[in-house]
């Protein structure tokens, strides 16, 4: 810690957070006085009886429902002008986000891009574009359906170029929600692999926002508190969930994406390209890099491995790994890239774009193109 240095810290909005509090939407919306709000999800959330049951609340209530569901597993750049014509096209006045990290990312790059006429990679965040952030953005609120990306509580959407399917960061603090509606009641039917796998997102974030070479105590002690919510409670959601492990696992989420504004690292750059080239879910790409990436840390950081096992019920930071590989197994994850259909052939290209990828200058320590392909090596 440097005392004569100035630091800047940014916490997230308002949220309701607890059973039943989605039931509050519609009084919310109409205290804003919005009319005819576009529902922001995915095609598989759109199908479900609580989606159902919101969009019929909203209607209750005298408020105009639009629904946009059209997106692609990892969200690119047409996906959101869709998401705008529809939004222009009937008049809407709000956007709802309802899902997990790709509708959310989606509901964001939608809401960003309303009265923003720039081209939408103008405004990425990597090359500057956040300083053309500059006109309102409509009512955005968000409601999560998965505990995971904790997307509810940030304030950058990632979107792919559709052809290249290189990832761009669209980043403003006026793109984070104006409430949250975090309601763990949404969560309760996931399946178990989506309930893992998002779960497995969260704790990667928490680890690596932790190790993160960035200063900043308040995202730490959170981190911190993240992972003992998750050590206790991911393979019961997992495996036999109940409101209290379901709670748990969705504030650990949320906490996950307050934490990160410390950083991420080699974990994420070593799942960013797995996405992109191969189209794998994230959450999976994270669960299985996590003991490899964690591994490459170790040494140097025995310190802070140590308080990591304490916060999640292990001895010692020397057995953090293999309780990371245990944790897998148990959850029915796999813990190998050929088990994620990655071939041989792919190594070289994924290490390329993981040395490219934007989240590996805040780990703990530098990572070369031959780190990162050593990694994919061993965790082939």
């Amino acid at each position: 810690m440097n005392p004569t240095q100035v630091h800047s810290f940014s916490f997230p909005t308002s949220i309701r957070f607890g059973s039943g509090a989605i039931k509050e939407l519609p009084d919310y919306l109409k205290s804003q006085g919005i009319h005819h709000p576009l529902l922001v999800t995915d095609q598989v959330v759109s199908q479900l009886d609580f989606f159902s049951t919101i969009s019929d609340q909203l209607l209750k209530n005298g408020l105009g429902v639009q629904v946009f569901k059209e997106m692609e597993k990892n969200p690119i750049k047409s996906d959101v002008l869709k998401g705008r014509e529809m939004y222009n096209a009937f008049g809407c006045d709000a956007i709802v986000g309802i899902g997990g990290g790709v509708p959310l990312d989606v509901a964001r790059a939608v809401a960003l891009s309303i009265h923003h006429t720039r081209d939408l990679f103008d405004y990425d965040d990597l090359i500057g574009g956040d300083k053309y952030v500059t006109e309102p953005i409509p009512l955005f609120v968000t409601v999560p359906t998965t505990a995971g990306t904790g997307s509810e509580v940030g304030r950058s959407a990632i979107i792919a170029e559709d052809v290249t399917k290189k990832k761009r960061i669209l980043f403003s603090p006026s793109l984070m929600a104006k409430m949250v509606f975090a309601d763990p009641e949404l969560t309760m039917n996931l399946p178990p692999f989506v309930t893992a796998a998002t779960g497995m997102d969260a704790l990667t974030h928490l680890m690596e926002a932790y190790l993160a070479k960035n200063w900043n105590p308040m995202c730490s002690g959170i981190a911190m508190e993240g992972m003992r919510l998750i050590g206790g409670a991911i393979v019961k959601a997992t495996q036999n969930p109940d409101l209290e492990s379901r709670s748990a696992m969705l504030m650990a989420s949320m906490m996950g994406a307050v934490a990160f504004q410390k950083g991420l690292g080699v974990v994420h750059s070593l799942a960013h390209p797995l996405s992109s080239l191969l189209d794998t879910h994230h959450g999976l790409a994270n669960a299985v890099n996590l003991p490899y990436g964690m591994a490459f840390n170790y040494e140097g950081f025995e310190t802070k491995f140590d308080e990591m096992a304490w916060c999640l019920g292990v001895n010692k930071g020397s057995e953090l790994i293999d309780f990371l590989f245990q944790l897998n197994e148990e959850l029915a994850l796999p813990s190998s890239l050929r088990e994620i259909d990655v071939k041989e052939e792919h190594l070289e290209p994924l290490s390329a774009l993981a040395f490219d990828d934007f989240c590996h200058p805040n780990n703990p320590k530098p990572v070369s193109k031959e780190d990162f392909l050593n990694m994919y090596k061993k965790a082939f």
